[in-house]
């Protein structure tokens, strides 16, 4: 695995984790009978964004090291997945 191809999944699976994440443990401005005039009571509260990043990175790097050791380890060979990753069809 390159280090480009890496970082590139990481990308993605922190981000998938991030709006898996995102909506847990939020309190709506409608929920805590404080809303803000200008902003709909679904709006959080609190947002803890700090927090939820946080979060998020640690089970990314979690998810990621799963990925990383099934597509290293060859548990899931993924070259028989695209026959023919490099050239036009018929050329090998």
């Amino acid at each position: 695995m390159s280090l480009t191809f890496g970082l590139a999944l990481y990308f993605i699976i922190w981000w998938t984790v991030l709006f898996a994440v995102l909506p847990f443990g939020v309190r709506t401005q409608g929920e805590a009978g404080e809303i803000v005039p200008g902003t709909p009571a679904s709006a959080p509260v609190a947002p803890r964004l700090l927090q939820t990043f946080a979060i998020t990175t640690m089970v990314a790097g979690a998810v990621f090291g799963l990925v990383y050791a099934v597509l290293i380890g060859e548990i899931i060979d993924i070259g028989s997945y695209f026959p023919n990753p490099v050239g036009p069809p018929g050329v090998r």
